[in-house]
This record gives C-alpha cells, structure tokens and sequence, in this order.
C-alpha cells in the first residue's frame, strides 16, 4: 500500500490548490493498468462491472491505498453498443431493470465508495435514468462523478434533488490518443491548477493507458508545485446535517 503522505515531493504546492486525477476502464485487462496503480499520487480507479479483471482490479487499486468507484456504462449518443459491455444502462429499459442492473453493478466492484458513467452521453441527459441511478447511490451511501460527456447532462440537478454527492469532470487526457494531446492535456491542467481551487482531470487504461501514466508521471512534479493531490471524494462538498438544530 502506498503511504501518500510519505511520498517525497520535488516541491510542495504553494497554494491551498487540489486536484483529483481519476482513471476510468479498469476490469478489462486493459493497457497501462500496472503503470496506473503505480502513479505515486492519490488515485481515484473507475472499475467497470462484470469484466474479466473488475474485481481483480478493484481489490489492487484498495490494496495499494487508492480510491474506488464503479465506472458504470451507460448509453451514449453515439458509439457501438459493444463498447458499452454487460448490463449496461440504457434509456430503453424499464425502471425496474435499471434499478436491477445499478445494483449488480455495485455489488460487483469490490470497495467502491462512489460512480461515474461510462460514454453515457444520451444516459445523463435523460432526468428518467438518472433519478433511478441516482436513487441507488443513495441507498448505498454513493457520490456521483458526473463525467461530463454530455454538456446538457442532468446529473447536477437531479443529484442535489436525490441528496447525493455530486462533483463534475473538467479535463480529459486522452480524448485523442496521442503522446502530443495527452502531454497538451496535462500542460493545460498545470495552467488551470493555477487559476482555479479545485481541478478534476479523467484519463485512461486501454489504447492510451501506456501513454497517459507515462505523461501523467512526468507531470506529477510540476503539478505538486501548484496544488495538492487528493482523492475525488476529498473534493465533495459537505453533506448536510441530518438534522436541523432547533
């Protein structure tokens, strides 16, 4: 397990400055999934359910001290059905399906504290869904990362609706799988880590994995100059009182 505190820094940040890098597509086998859970930082791993490895996964990124949420696939605009995997949420299914699928889902990653959604464009959009899966974060105590691929996404909303913790991606790395984006991506995550308090950034294993860990490695230093490393969950805001003082 990692003992974060005790990971020599090139430089502390100067400012009370956060970012939270998450990694989304662990379960698969995917490339880039050992360089992942060896990055030397507080690491939020997005599992996605029912693959080969998601419990395999799961369990190493607890092991090694990082922070676990399901990566739960949901439909997207556009895209192949077969990219989303098993049991995924789509606006077609009943409410009692969705309920049903949400719940397999959770159980099926070990340690997770929270979610996030797979593509899930269309998925986020429609206030339908989401009130349902948004429903199931709650009963299980769950905050939600909205992802963001959806700039018409209902998931702030209706989250605050449903009480659940939400908070919103800012950045992707490897939209584009290319050393040269990726590293632009970073680049630009320094400079806002600078501008703004809070900083929430996305990469992944799979096709770009080797690509993002090595660049997101190299960055590390900078970035520690200008904010704190945490986990996506440190960047919630408080919950509310279950009570109300009199």
């Amino acid at each position: 397990m990692f003992s974060f505190a005790l990971v020599p820094s090139i430089a502390s940040a100067k400012t009370n400055h956060q970012v939270a890098i998450v990694i989304d597509d662990f379960g698969n086998n995917m490339k880039g999934t050992d360089k992942m859970l060896s990055l030397p930082i507080p690491l939020t791993a997005a599992v996605m359910p029912f693959l080969p490895s998601t419990k395999e996964d799961a369990e190493l990124a607890h092991k090694k001290g990082y922070e676990v949420i399901v990566h739960l696939p949901m439909e997207p605009i556009k895209g192949k059905k077969s990219w989303l995997g098993p049991n995924a949420i789509t606006t077609d299914l009943s409410d009692e399906e969705i309920r049903k699928r949400v719940e397999m889902a959770i159980k099926d990653v070990p340690f997770a504290i929270g979610m996030n959604n797979h593509m899930g464009s269309k998925a986020t959009a429609d206030t339908r869904v989401m009130r349902i899966v948004l429903a199931v974060c709650k009963e299980h105590g769950f905050f939600y990362l909205d992802s963001k691929t959806n700039p018409k996404s209902v998931v702030r909303k209706t989250a605050k609706e449903a009480g659940v913790p939400v908070i919103e991606n800012k950045l992707f790395f490897d939209d584009v799988y290319t050393h040269a984006h990726v590293a632009k991506q970073a680049n630009l995550l320094l400079q806002k880590t600078k501008e703004e308090p809070v900083m929430i950034a996305i990469g992944h294993v799979g096709p770009p994995g080797e690509i993002t860990s090595s660049v997101i490695a190299s960055y590390i230093p900078k970035i520690k100059q200008e904010a704190n490393f945490v986990f996506v969950s440190q960047l919630l805001p408080p919950r509310p009182p279950l009570f109300s003082p009199n």
